[in-house]
């Protein structure tokens, strides 16, 4: 993973100082909440309903032992024992003190961690593929490249103040897990005639408009990709709406000007950039970026690991985990394993400091010092020795991390909803909760397959409801709460936004209408497997609506 130089150290220290001022600007009173708000938020810091608020960077997801030991500390020592993880692969934490958190972004700063560009009119956090460098279907580690975005966009005095927030997305793989089409950038890493190179994509997003992004190039080679970055950038901060928040995004500014106008003006600016503005990368500063992600140094092992099939004979609870929680992984003999942090009745994405302990040394011990952090709330140790796995599989037993749902339909993304968040209209981790307890079973819930629901407690999105295969919505109404679903989104390379299904449900009704429209699935499909999201494709929502508000009535 990347190391930080002297410039990252410097920049991340002169931070941390300059933020302890202004704190202590704001509790002796010397500036107002309102004054505060801007220098806050430039540090990850947001206002929740009970409390402050820190968003921590985890860029692309990437951690080591020390790294979440030190995160540990900070929910032990700072806030009330855990962390969430959040979509954007980073963490948070509802409960620190305004007065403690200089002290924990010095902490942070001890093992190259900050809270830079998690909030703000920037660009934030650029995610990437959880399994990049391990997974089976990559064609070239995208690491690197989203460490090089990371470094050019931290800070960049043209970018600092943009129409409104700014997300990157990066994949290599086929098979998209990283929802490069809901991005306000994705980047898909492709090969053309022996080169690699990126097929882009512009004007992705949820909240009040969601929509998917349109393609305007099918490949910019890699030593121009930072210069169609800024030509990109510099369209939307020129065009960009900032008289309207709600209106301000880069996929309304698509949208708005067609795809292919979009694409015309970024190709015009792409062009018109002088050569004193083109961003002269070293070869060797790419290939020194590379270096930190050179693969571990794994050992020769058979296909086949013979431990490793003794111990699911044994235990069926393990058998059952592997056929769930596991990756397949490129250098024979290894795996991917995904660390649930959805338990049956648990908060969703969130770990408490004995388990991220307990994760810090399952990477230390077996999985070369690496563990990332899923934009679908979960963790992963990528490259674990299949003789192995069944150690990893009995720590993860004993302290509430093996749950097998990796994909399954309790494991939901929900955000915090009204429990926290004083933006949301509704609650949603209740709704999550009381929905995994009919999908309990782990026999029912394998029969029904991979099926996604996202969970948001406002139009905001933070759920990632439009994108679920079954979304939920909370909204108000004359307050009281009330969910509305839809159905048919997904976040793959086949993006879709889903259908909102018709009128929406009180609290009470929704995990029985959630019951019925999975039971409808399970009537319909033409065999096992044949998916949820396949078979509402074939049979269209018809008969999944009649299920929810026919049978209701």
């Amino acid at each position: 993973m990347y190391r930080y130089d002297q410039f990252d150290a410097q920049i991340v220290r002169d931070r941390v100082n300059q933020f302890r001022g202004q704190v202590a600007r704001r509790l002796s009173g010397d500036i107002l909440e309102d004054e505060f708000k801007p220098l806050r938020l430039q540090n990850g810091v947001y206002l929740q309903l009970h409390a402050y608020m820190l968003r921590v960077a985890i860029p692309y997801g990437q951690l080591d032992s020390a790294k979440i030991r030190k995160l540990a500390k900070i929910a032990r020592v700072y806030d009330r024992g855990y962390g969430h993880m959040t979509t954007r692969q980073n963490i948070q934490y509802n409960w620190v003190a305004l007065k403690d958190i200089p002290d924990v972004l010095a902490e942070l700063a001890e093992v190259e961690m900050h809270a830079i560009q998690t909030s703000g009119n920037c660009i934030r956090n650029t995610t990437s593929d959880h399994f990049a460098g391990a997974a089976k279907d990559e064609i070239i580690d995208p690491r690197p490249w989203c460490e090089i975005i990371r470094q050019w966009s931290t800070f960049h005095p043209e970018f600092a103040y943009l129409p409104r927030k700014f997300k990157i997305a990066v994949t290599a793989a086929e098979h998209d897990r990283v929802a490069i089409r809901v991005h306000d950038i994705g980047l898909h890493m492709r090969r053309r005639d022996g080169k690699v190179g990126f097929e882009v994509h512009v004007g992705g997003g949820q909240g009040r408009t969601p929509l998917i992004a349109a393609k305007v190039s099918d490949f910019v080679p890699e030593a121009e990709l930072l210069d169609y970055l800024e030509a990109i950038m510099r369209v939307y901060n020129r065009f960009g709406r900032r008289d309207n928040k709600y209106k301000s995004r880069i996929k309304i500014l698509v949208a708005e000007t067609g795809e292919a106008a979009f694409t015309r003006l970024v190709e015009d600016e792409y062009a018109a950039q002088k050569g004193s503005e083109k961003i002269a990368l070293p070869q060797d500063e790419i290939g020194r970026i590379h270096a930190y992600f050179t693969p571990p140094a794994f050992a020769d092992k058979p296909e086949i690991s013979a431990g490793f099939e003794r111990a699911k004979t044994a235990d069926p609870a393990f058998a059952n985990w592997t056929e769930v929680n596991l990756h397949p992984h490129k250098q024979q003999g290894y795996t991917s394993v995904t660390i649930s942090l959805k338990p049956i009745g648990g908060l969703a994405g969130d770990a408490t400091d004995g388990q991220m302990m307990v994760a810090a040394h399952l990477a230390e011990t077996y999985g070369f010092d690496d563990i990332r952090v899923t934009h679908t709330q979960n963790l992963v140790l990528p490259h674990i020795a299949l003789d192995d796995v069944y150690d990893v599989y009995r720590e993860l037993d004993a302290t509430g991390l093996a749950t097998a749902n990796e994909g399954l339909i309790t494991d939901m993304i929900v955000c915090p909803g009204l429990d926290y968040c004083n933006l949301a209209n509704a609650r949603s981790i209740p709704v999550g909760q009381e929905i995994q307890k009919i999908f309990a079973d782990p026999a029912y819930e394998r029969d029904i397959g991979q099926l996604h629901i996202n969970i948001s407690g406002c139009i905001n999105a933070c759920g990632h409801h439009h994108i679920g295969h079954i979304g939920i919505l909370g909204v108000d109404r004359k307050g009281e709460e009330f969910y509305q679903i839809s159905l048919g989104g997904r976040a793959d390379e086949k993006a879709m936004i889903g259908e909102i299904a018709g009128k929406a449900l009180p609290f009470e009704d929704v995990p029985s209408a959630i019951k019925r429209i999975v039971d409808t699935y399970r009537d319909l499909r033409h065999n096992p497997e044949e998916s949820f999201i396949d078979t509402l494709a074939r049979t269209g929502h018809a008969p999944f609506k009649e299920a929810i508000y026919h049978a209701a009535d």
